[in-house]
């Protein structure tokens, strides 16, 4: 029996696919800009960086603001509650073809482990970008303040280290949208909002 639940709100898709083409968007000149290939001429792959970085920050602003207003902050207060399962699941389950351990819901729509990856996400990742980028991009202001052991090195490779943070959270994420029921089920829920529960 399948059964169909709204799970993604209007904004939630529209947050979460600028945030994907704006973060892979970084991925790519930035890694660019540390040496790692040449697709863009070094000066285009720094300008697209840095308006693509400013333009996730607006995102991120304006996303933890509508999920303080909405309430929808709630949806990654870890949970326990289950993660036992859901780590057995994804680590042999999955293979044996049995059936996912956690039941979505509107007011529960990650599982533990989701919880836990998106809050470290958010408390960790971002904020070490963040931090990072922008005294990366503002050095020349503040180096004299700065003590002697954080110099433009080091803080180009705390962001360099958040950017591989990024990515194989990014890798990981991909790989997981295609665990549902069929390949493409999770994307199919991001794209429309509704998820089809088997």
């Amino acid at each position: 029996m399948t059964e169909r639940i709204y799970l993604f709100k209007r904004f939630e898709r529209f947050w979460h696919w600028s945030q994907a083409a704006l973060v892979i968007t970084l991925l790519v000149t930035g890694f660019e800009v540390h040496g790692s290939y040449s697709l863009l001429d070094f000066g285009q792959a720094v300008s697209i960086h840095t308006t693509a970085a400013w333009l996730l920050v607006g995102l991120w602003i304006f996303a933890i603001f509508w999920h303080f207003t909405t309430g929808e902050w709630r949806q990654y207060i870890p949970s326990f509650d289950q993660l036992g399962a859901v780590i057995q699941y994804y680590s042999y389950g999955i293979f044996l073809g049995r059936p996912h351990p956690y039941r979505v819901v509107p007011e529960r729509k990650h599982n533990p482990l989701q919880r836990l990856a998106y809050l470290g996400l958010k408390l960790a990742i971002n904020p070490l970008i963040w931090a990072s980028g922008i005294a990366y991009l503002f050095y020349a202001e503040w180096r004299d303040l700065a003590p002697a052991w954080l110099g433009l090195q080091e803080v180009a490779i705390a962001h360099t280290l958040g950017a591989f943070m990024m990515l194989v959270f990014l890798v990981a994420h991909v790989y997981l949208t295609t665990t549902g029921h069929t390949p493409l089920a999770h994307i199919k829920a991001m794209i429309t909002g509704w998820e089809e529960e088997h």
